[in-house]
């Protein structure tokens, strides 16, 4: 059976030699190529005959995350297998990285257990490792916060104090008419808050936009 064949891009040079050492006296692996270079990386990708299956690729190059645009560019152009590589956490770039094409991630203090790691991958059948699917759960919890947190805001930029005060009033289940009594208005000025409500909204009713109003927390009255 022929090795796997992999390539390492790494920009620390002791390690760089230290891995391709070891995953050399690995059965059934061999590097072709290690390089801390993304300008190297690229012309090796263009004029090398000599492909690989496996590509480990450190995600921070010379202190900016360019293993993330490398990862995509190796992926299409050869369709190597990516397994990203970092001594860093940051959560961001885990998400970027599966986006860009890689198919796992994993952390260079557990470099043991990267000759299985790149085995997987050359049978394109790489598990996410536990950190890296945390990580992604906690980047997709992240942006969900962030998408909420834009709703909230996006509500609560369309409709006045006043408005929020009458929705409020409605989720507690008064009438129109019970609202205007304790407003002190017309129920046509009631009706008009109403529709204005609902036009700026674009809900259907305004029972719909009370209960939105109450689900992103708009009537707490500590927040």
């Amino acid at each position: 059976m022929n090795p796997v064949r992999v390539w390492i891009v790494e920009d620390d040079k002791d390690w760089l030699r230290g891995l391709a050492d070891y995953l050399n006296r690995q059965d059934g692996i061999e590097v072709r190529f290690a390089s801390g270079s993304p300008e190297e990386v690229r012309r090796t990708l263009r004029e090398s005959e000599d492909p690989a299956d496996v590509v480990l690729m450190d995600i921070m190059l010379h202190g900016v995350p360019e293993g993330i645009a490398l990862a995509e560019e190796v992926a299409l152009a050869s369709g190597a297998s990516v397994v990203m590589l970092t001594s860093l956490e940051e959560k961001e770039l885990i998400l970027r990285s599966f986006q860009a094409g890689a198919i796992d991630y994993r952390v260079k203090s557990a470099f043991e257990e990267l000759p299985e790691a790149v085995r997987a991958a050359a049978r394109k059948r790489s598990p996410i490792s536990p950190e890296a699917a945390e990580r992604m759960r906690e980047e997709f919890r992240r942006l969900k916060r962030l998408e909420r947190e834009f709703e909230v805001r996006k509500f609560k930029d369309l409709v006045t104090p006043s408005e929020l005060e009458l929705l409020e009033m409605i989720d507690q289940g008064y009438s129109q008419s019970q609202i205007a009594d304790k407003r002190f208005v017309s129920i046509r000025t009631v009706k008009n808050h109403v529709g204005n409500i609902l036009r700026k909204l674009k809900a259907g009713s305004s029972k719909e936009a009370a209960r939105q109003a109450k689900e992103m927390g708009l009537f707490d009255r500590d927040d």
